[in-house]
């Protein structure tokens, strides 16, 4: 039943009282199963994994959100996109409360076996800032894990910067992103936020997915974003938004929102 549900809501980017409490009891387990009916109806109406996003793993947030674990989504063609020149202009029509959040995203040559910090940069790729667009199908971005399990980790869009194949791992913790709208800033972060890094962000990833033996596992070639390293800020259409970073050779990135 919620399985279907979730398709009609994503459907139509309808806010709807939270799926906890309209599913008593409802699980973190019971949540990612019905996104699979939601991923699955996706697959068949032509849709690509592109990748994951990891929610959460901001610590300094999980008071106030009330969400005190890390989860995660489906990053998918229809969602990911690249940005030229490190700008990007984004549609925000479809999407449900949406709000921006400064990110480090990796893409992966090949599944990790372990999280191992060793093995998980002998699998990457490359390296980027991104920014992803979450949305909420709840009043008041008022949410439960089993709700964000359920909604696909609330993911929206996902914006990637120019990539770079190497980097020092050693300052992941130490990145700083400053996010603007207009010329005023917004927030600011540190790499340190994300578990202690942005890499111990993907470890984490690849011991849940270990644990849900029905989830699709990583493949080569996926991008996956690590989560917040500020807070998520509301953004509609008209504003334009822009990120600098510091510590790492990664470059900022501007969106003007429609």
């Amino acid at each position: 039943m919620l399985g279907e549900e979730l398709v009609r809501v994503h459907e139509g980017s309808r806010i709807v009282p939270r799926f906890s409490e309209r599913y008593p009891g409802l699980t973190s387990e019971q949540g990612y199963a019905a996104a699979r009916e939601l991923h699955a109806h996706r697959l068949a109406q032509g849709w690509k994994p592109a990748g994951r996003k990891i929610g959460f793993t901001n610590r300094t947030l999980w008071q106030r959100y009330g969400v005190h674990e890390p989860m995660w989504g489906m990053v998918y063609d229809r969602t990911l996109v690249h940005a030229s020149g490190n700008h990007a202009t984004l549609s925000l029509e479809g999407l449900a409360q949406p709000r921006i959040e400064p990110e480090i995203a990796v893409k992966l040559a090949r599944a990790p076996r372990s999280s191992d910090a060793a093995e998980l940069l002998a699998c990457i790729e490359w390296f980027a800032h991104a920014v992803e667009i979450v949305q909420c199908h709840h009043p008041d971005w008022k949410v439960g894990i089993a709700d964000c399990c359920a909604d696909n980790g609330l993911h929206g869009r996902l914006v990637v910067g120019s990539p770079v194949s190497t980097l020092d791992a050693a300052r992941l913790p130490s990145v700083e992103i400053e996010l603007f709208k207009r010329e005023r800033r917004v927030d600011r972060g540190v790499g340190e936020n994300v578990l202690g890094s942005p890499l111990l962000s993907l470890g984490y990833l690849v011991d849940l997915l270990a644990k849900q033996p029905q989830a699709p596992a990583l493949r080569a070639g996926e991008i996956i974003t690590t989560g917040v390293l500020t807070d998520a800020h509301a953004v509609a259409p008209g504003e334009t938004w822009h990120t600098e970073i510091s510590g790492l050779p990664l470059d900022g990135l501007a969106i003007e929102f429609r």
